[in-house]
Protein backbone atom coordinates (compact mmCIF):
# COMPACT_ATOMS: atom_id res chain seq x y z
CA UNK A 1 0.00 0.00 0.00
CA UNK A 2 1.50 3.33 -1.05
CA UNK A 3 1.64 6.06 1.56
CA UNK A 4 0.25 9.48 0.57
CA UNK A 5 2.13 12.47 2.03
CA UNK A 6 0.03 15.18 3.64
CA UNK A 7 0.63 18.16 5.91
CA UNK A 8 -0.93 18.19 9.40
CA UNK A 9 -3.27 21.02 8.28
CA UNK A 10 -4.36 19.08 5.19
CA UNK A 11 -4.98 15.96 7.25
CA UNK A 12 -7.19 17.86 9.73
CA UNK A 13 -9.12 19.49 6.88
CA UNK A 14 -9.87 16.13 5.25
CA UNK A 15 -10.83 14.57 8.60
CA UNK A 16 -13.29 17.43 9.15
CA UNK A 17 -14.69 16.98 5.64
CA UNK A 18 -15.19 13.26 6.30
CA UNK A 19 -16.93 14.01 9.60
CA UNK A 20 -19.18 16.59 7.90
CA UNK A 21 -20.11 14.13 5.16
CA UNK A 22 -20.99 11.46 7.72
CA UNK A 23 -22.86 13.63 10.21
CA UNK A 24 -24.46 16.37 8.09
CA UNK A 25 -24.61 15.43 4.41
CA UNK A 26 -25.56 11.80 5.00
CA UNK A 27 -28.42 12.79 7.34
CA UNK A 28 -29.67 15.48 4.96
CA UNK A 29 -29.82 13.10 2.01
CA UNK A 30 -31.62 10.45 4.06
CA UNK A 31 -34.26 13.05 4.97
CA UNK A 32 -34.53 14.10 1.31
CA UNK A 33 -35.09 10.47 0.29
CA UNK A 34 -37.78 10.05 2.98
CA UNK A 35 -39.52 13.21 1.81
CA UNK A 36 -39.37 12.17 -1.84
CA UNK A 37 -40.76 8.72 -0.99
CA UNK A 38 -43.71 10.40 0.69
CA UNK A 39 -44.67 11.90 -2.68
CA UNK A 40 -45.72 8.49 -3.95
CA UNK A 41 -44.79 6.75 -7.23
CA UNK A 42 -40.98 6.41 -7.23
CA UNK A 43 -40.76 5.48 -10.92
CA UNK A 44 -41.46 9.07 -12.01
CA UNK A 45 -40.19 10.94 -8.96
CA UNK A 46 -37.35 13.32 -9.93
CA UNK A 47 -36.70 14.37 -6.33
CA UNK A 48 -36.23 10.74 -5.31
CA UNK A 49 -33.87 10.07 -8.22
CA UNK A 50 -31.84 13.20 -7.45
CA UNK A 51 -31.62 12.35 -3.74
CA UNK A 52 -30.54 8.76 -4.48
CA UNK A 53 -27.89 10.04 -6.89
CA UNK A 54 -26.64 12.52 -4.29
CA UNK A 55 -26.57 9.73 -1.71
CA UNK A 56 -24.40 7.64 -4.04
CA UNK A 57 -21.98 10.54 -4.52
CA UNK A 58 -21.76 11.19 -0.78
CA UNK A 59 -21.16 7.52 0.02
CA UNK A 60 -18.48 7.30 -2.71
CA UNK A 61 -16.72 10.38 -1.29
CA UNK A 62 -16.90 8.93 2.24
CA UNK A 63 -15.41 5.64 1.04
CA UNK A 64 -12.65 7.48 -0.86
CA UNK A 65 -11.71 9.63 2.13
CA UNK A 66 -11.76 6.68 4.55
CA UNK A 67 -9.46 4.76 2.23
CA UNK A 68 -7.07 7.68 1.83
CA UNK A 69 -7.01 8.55 5.54
CA UNK A 70 -5.71 5.06 6.20
CA UNK A 71 -2.87 5.62 3.71
CA UNK A 72 -1.92 9.19 4.62
CA UNK A 73 1.52 9.84 6.04
CA UNK A 74 1.35 13.08 8.00
CA UNK A 75 4.62 14.96 7.55
CA UNK A 76 5.19 17.92 9.83
CA UNK A 77 7.57 20.36 8.11
CA UNK A 78 8.29 22.22 11.38
CA UNK A 79 10.83 19.47 12.16
CA UNK A 80 13.00 20.52 9.23
CA UNK A 81 15.83 23.04 9.34
CA UNK A 82 14.57 25.14 6.42
CA UNK A 83 17.86 25.19 4.54
CA UNK A 84 16.65 22.82 1.81
CA UNK A 85 13.39 22.45 -0.07
CA UNK A 86 11.42 19.63 1.55
CA UNK A 87 7.79 18.59 1.77
CA UNK A 88 5.57 21.20 3.44
CA UNK A 89 7.83 24.24 3.08
CA UNK A 90 7.16 27.46 1.21
CA UNK A 91 9.60 28.28 -1.56
CA UNK A 92 9.96 31.50 -3.50
CA UNK A 93 11.38 31.15 -6.99
CA UNK A 94 12.22 33.45 -9.86
CA UNK A 95 12.01 32.58 -13.53
CA UNK A 96 15.57 33.18 -14.76
CA UNK A 97 14.39 34.22 -18.23
CA UNK A 98 11.46 36.51 -17.37
CA UNK A 99 12.22 37.61 -13.80
CA UNK A 100 8.71 36.55 -12.73
CA UNK A 101 8.58 35.54 -9.06
CA UNK A 102 6.27 32.93 -7.57
CA UNK A 103 5.77 31.51 -4.10
CA UNK A 104 4.62 27.93 -3.62
CA UNK A 105 4.04 25.52 -0.79
CA UNK A 106 4.88 21.91 -1.56
CA UNK A 107 2.04 19.72 -0.31
CA UNK A 108 0.47 16.31 -0.88
CA UNK A 109 -1.58 15.55 -4.00
CA UNK A 110 -4.86 15.87 -2.06
CA UNK A 111 -3.96 19.38 -0.86
CA UNK A 112 -2.75 20.89 -4.14
CA UNK A 113 -4.55 24.13 -5.00
CA UNK A 114 -2.72 26.41 -7.41
CA UNK A 115 -5.01 29.33 -6.53
CA UNK A 116 -3.48 29.22 -3.02
CA UNK A 117 0.02 28.53 -4.33
CA UNK A 118 -0.10 24.93 -3.09
CA UNK A 119 1.60 22.54 -5.53
CA UNK A 120 1.72 18.77 -5.34
CA UNK A 121 4.95 17.11 -4.34
CA UNK A 122 4.59 14.99 -7.49
CA UNK A 123 4.37 17.98 -9.85
CA UNK A 124 7.33 18.62 -12.17
CA UNK A 125 8.25 21.89 -10.46
CA UNK A 126 8.14 20.40 -6.94
CA UNK A 127 10.22 17.40 -8.05
CA UNK A 128 12.83 19.76 -9.49
CA UNK A 129 12.94 21.87 -6.31
CA UNK A 130 13.16 19.07 -3.73
CA UNK A 131 16.48 18.95 -1.91
CA UNK A 132 17.74 22.23 -3.36
CA UNK A 133 18.87 25.32 -1.41
CA UNK A 134 18.54 29.10 -1.67
CA UNK A 135 20.60 30.33 -4.62
CA UNK A 136 20.33 27.05 -6.52
CA UNK A 137 19.03 27.10 -10.09
CA UNK A 138 16.73 24.30 -11.23
CA UNK A 139 15.54 23.22 -14.64
CA UNK A 140 11.86 22.28 -14.71
CA UNK A 141 10.80 20.00 -17.51
CA UNK A 142 7.09 20.63 -17.94
CA UNK A 143 4.58 19.96 -20.71
CA UNK A 144 4.75 23.65 -21.68
CA UNK A 145 8.51 23.46 -22.15
CA UNK A 146 11.65 23.70 -20.05
CA UNK A 147 11.97 26.61 -17.62
CA UNK A 148 14.81 27.61 -15.35
CA UNK A 149 14.19 28.98 -11.87
CA UNK A 150 16.37 30.33 -9.10
CA UNK A 151 15.40 29.60 -5.50
CA UNK A 152 15.13 32.90 -3.63
CA UNK A 153 13.76 31.82 -0.27
CA UNK A 154 12.70 28.77 1.72
CA UNK A 155 10.50 29.15 4.79
CA UNK A 156 8.11 27.27 7.03
CA UNK A 157 5.39 29.91 6.72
Amino acid sequence: MDRIPITPEGFEKLKKELERLKTVERKEVIEAIKEARAHGDLSENAEYDAAKERQGLIEAKIAELESKIGRFEVIDPSNFSGDKVVFGVYVEIENVETGEKKRYRIVGPDEADISKGYISVISPIAKALMGKSVGDTVLVRAPGGDKEYEILDISLS
